[in-house]
């Protein structure tokens, strides 16, 4: 070792010296020692590595964080209208029953004789050779075979056709198998009701047997007249659509439109008991 700074020791002092110099320009240079500046650079973009994986986990975190905020706002929202919707929902169906109630009233004080069964619609026959409903009493509220269903404005649905304990099937005012006496009050014109396979696709059924003369108008008022005593009087049936003459030549028929609308019926009122009026 002696001997290698004997040879070698002029090198390594300038080496010292020139080592030395570099350090101080370094110093005034970057106002730092090259080994910390080494250091830095190194250590620079291994630190910018490390923040932005650190911020892109931050923006992971926030974005998953503020979904499923959302989510959930969006699920209480949801929530909430439907909520509001059932409400509604709730309230509209109070107003009908209301409407409902009072109409029947009306009918009740004109009608006194009348005595009623609430029922519900719970299905419409969907054969196309007849036009039925079924309702949710039978014959354990008293409900029997040949009754009339009516509105609650006095308007004819149809008439009970069979009957068990709890439901009933009614053939509707548009079924072929409907026959009852009709009336004309303006016209004073009488004559026969009844269902036709042919006009129950447009809607439409007949009153048939009338005078040539009867001079029923389109328009006119068409009642239950209450003949043969099955069926109560004074119901209303429709309105007069077309007055033609039969193919005999002997009488005349019209056209009716009836007045209740089936694809709205939700409730409806069996006349189980009514009083004959000559």
């Amino acid at each position: 070792m002696k001997k290698f700074l004997q040879n070698h020791g002029v090198l390594l002092l300038v080496l010292a010296i020139a080592a030395s110099l570099i350090i101080g320009v370094c110093g005034m240079v970057f106002g730092t020692d090259p080994v910390s500046a080494l250091v830095n650079t190194v250590a620079t973009p291994v630190r910018s590595g490390i923040n932005a994986v650190v911020t892109w986990v931050d923006g992971v975190y926030e974005y998953v964080f503020n979904y499923q905020a959302s989510e959930q706002e969006r699920t209480d929202l949801r929530r909430q209208v439907a909520e509001l919707e059932d409400k509604v929902r709730q309230g509209e169906e109070a107003n009908r029953e209301n409407a409902q109630l009072r109409q029947l009233l009306n009918l009740q004080q004109k009608r006194r004789d009348f005595v009623f069964e609430a029922a519900r619609v719970t299905a419409r026959g969907t054969q196309g050779w007849d036009s039925t409903l079924t309702l949710a009493k039978g014959s354990s509220a008293g409900v029997a075979a040949d009754d009339c269903v009516i509105t609650e404005t006095g308007v004819l649905v149809g008439v009970v056709s069979q009957v068990g304990p709890n439901w009933c099937t009614v053939d509707t005012v548009l079924s072929p198998n409907i026959e009852m006496g009709g009336l004309v009050l303006r016209a004073n014109a009488a004559g026969i009701l009844e269902g036709d396979l042919s006009l129950m696709q447009q809607g439409l059924l007949k009153l048939s047997y009338l005078p040539l003369d009867s001079g029923l108008m389109a328009g006119d008022e068409v009642l239950t007249s209450g003949r043969g005593e099955v069926y109560p009087s004074g119901l209303v049936v429709g309105t007069v659509e077309q007055v033609s003459a039969d193919d005999s030549g002997m009488a005349s028929y019209a056209l009716v439109r009836p007045a209740v609308q089936l694809e709205k019926l939700i409730e409806v009122f069996v006349i189980k008991e009514f009083d004959i009026v000559d």
